[in-house]
């Protein structure tokens, strides 16, 4: 992709901020206590108090907190740091990056994205190997064969993925993953029926919205709209290989009993899928703004409540479209999603929730080679892995964020849980530093959830009465009770971590690079085709010439690679 010369001199212009003052001490100190680091002490800091401040840039749209947030100052008094976070605003992630190598100077810590192979070529990572040993929260974040799988070619480890990871046992009620989401209101006026295929996911759809194509208020209901924006397509183009019954691989399918790899994009599945589309884009059932809204705008149709139903990752728009919909009241008209187990027929059994971690191998936090307190900054990471201090980021304050029953089990009342979700609120009290690592699982106490969406009566206390109802029509009480949970795919999983990772320098890498070019620009002709098949044979024109034999070529390569180190683990 050519970069914008308009847009990259934005970037600079925002980018300018997160430099400034990189590694600064409040009080004047700029050195990190070694003897701190290497006993693994829950607070560090310098003896006078003073508070060091690091920089941060995540190369994804997020929210900034106010600087005088009150759990970052508690955060502060207790580790000795503070971290002005930025995100990525008004350019792409590729811009972003480029920008920050071309300058050659860079905030203290980083998560590149899918540009932490190209921070890492151009030197501006520092290797973590020899600090590791010093920092025991940050070393027991993975096993030795998680570390190794994170080394590069030069045989060091320079990021650490930050989400995914299980202390104890696995509590998921959420889906965070990919999924069909509908809304709630449409299940309660079907009287919950079973919706297990992609023909009986549109119809419900369609027949919902022939009864009721306006909202309340009289706006109009939008049935079904597709995010395509940049590199969020997975939302239009990735379905055939979870209507086929497999986990996200992401990029390719693999098969579990032969061990090869399968190109999604050209099975059956994906024809019934694209040609499914393009029937409901005709019936002017799919949001024919789904080919050029941009990610903000698709987000603030969502908030509205108006869309019936989409795929994406619950990730991908949860955050933003929850809080808002509760914020409207809209939660009381059912406007809230729920994820079902779509696949092509009913013979397939749905994978669309995995047990167990992923190491998303192909980025993480990083620190730069521009930050003056390498081990200052990992002290930081490993005082925030602290139970305390991990209590205070996700759960909050006690007692004014949530409340320790005799039982010794975290909860909220309804007024707190309504609370942590003003966007206000969350601004001036609440502070996750949510793209630093973070555990998932059961507490060190044994008993509580590491988050609030973890912890099962907490989670289900908070449900809006149309989910609630809705879990107990189908005897669930989680979201992922309701798609039900695979075993943990083999030791591969997942290939995007791979994929992400590779560049034209490798001729599996130039076809890869093409073939998101070519789906960008011919699937969403091919949904809107008024003759779908000579549209998918124009398509599959254009796809073939991408020379995708050479991805898939390197993309098997590499799953024989994981699995012959799997097995040196095993024996």
């Amino acid at each position: 992709m050519k970069k914008k010369v308009v847009s990259v001199i934005l970037a600079t212009c925002m980018l300018g901020t997160v430099l400034a003052g990189c590694g600064k001490s409040s009080g004047g100190d700029s050195t990190g206590s070694t003897d701190s680091a290497a006993s693994g002490s829950e607070e560090s800091g310098s003896s006078d108090g003073s508070v060091k401040e690091f920089t941060a840039f995540f190369a994804v749209p997020g929210s900034e907190i106010n600087d005088d947030n009150e759990i970052q100052q508690i955060l502060a008094e207790k580790t000795g740091v503070k971290v002005k976070e930025t995100w990525l605003t008004g350019q792409t992630a590729e811009e972003a990056i480029g920008t920050l190598i071309a300058g050659g100077e860079y905030p203290d810590f980083v998560d590149a994205g899918d540009g932490s192979v190209q921070m890492y070529e151009a030197g501006a990572l520092v290797a973590l190997d020899d600090y590791l040993d010093k920092y025991p929260n940050i070393k027991e974040f993975f096993t030795d064969q998680e570390w190794d799988s994170l080394r590069q070619s030069d045989g060091k480890i320079y990021w650490i993925p930050q989400f995914s990871n299980i202390y104890g046992e696995e509590r998921e009620c959420t889906h965070n993953d990919e999924a069909f989401w509908i809304q709630a209101r449409v299940l309660e006026w079907a009287g919950y029926p079973e919706v297990k295929t992609m023909d009986q996911y549109f119809d419900l759809i369609e027949s919902y919205y022939a009864a009721n194509p306006t909202m309340e208020d009289g706006t109009a209901i939008i049935p079904y709209t597709i995010l395509c924006d940049d590199w969020r397509y997975f939302c239009l183009e990735n379905a055939p290989q979870f209507l086929d019954g497999y986990p996200n691989d992401g990029s390719v399918i693999v098969d579990p009993n032969t061990k090869k790899i399968i190109d999604y994009n050209t099975t059956d599945t994906a024809v019934k899928y694209f040609k499914k589309l393009n029937e409901e884009y005709k019936k002017g059932i799919v949001d024919p703004e789904s080919f050029t809204q941009t990610y903000d705008e698709y987000i603030a149709k969502l908030s509205t409540g108006r869309v019936l139903g989409m795929i994406d990752q619950w990730w991908d728009f949860s955050n933003q479209t929850e809080d808002a919909i509760k914020s409207a009241g809209l939660d009381a008209q059912g406007c809230q999603y729920i994820p079902l187990p779509i696949t092509i027929d009913e013979s397939v059994k749905n994978q669309w929730h995995n047990s167990g971690g992923i190491v998303h191998v192909s980025s993480g936090l990083a620190i730069t080679t521009s930050c003056k307190d390498v081990e200052g900054a990992l002290q930081f990471v490993n005082d925030l892995l602290d139970q305390e201090n991990h209590n205070l980021r996700f759960w909050g304050v006690e007692g004014t964020d949530y409340n320790v029953g005799d039982d010794g089990m975290f909860g909220r009342t309804p007024e707190m849980r309504k609370i942590v979700a003003d966007t206000a609120y969350k601004a001036s009290h609440l502070c996750t530093y949510s793209y630093f690592p973070q555990w998932t699982g059961t507490s060190r106490d044994g008993k509580n959830a590491m988050k609030p969406e973890g912890q099962e009566a907490e989670f289900y206390d908070g449900l809006s009465d149309s989910v609630r109802k809705c879990f107990e029509a189908y005897g669930a009480k989680t979201y992922v009770e309701m798609l039900g949970t695979s075993p943990a795919p083999g030791a591969w999983y997942p290939m995007y971590t791979f994929s992400q990772t590779m560049t034209t320098s490798t001729p599996g890498g130039t076809a890869w690079n093409l073939m998101g070019e070519c789906k960008h620009q011919y699937l969403p002709k091919v949904v809107m085709a008024e003759d779908f098949d000579a549209g998918w044979a124009e398509y599959m024109e254009a796809y073939n010439a991408c020379k995708p034999e050479d991805f898939l070529s390197e993309m098997q390569t590499e799953l024989d690679r994981r699995i012959a180190e799997a097995a040196k683990y095993s024996n």
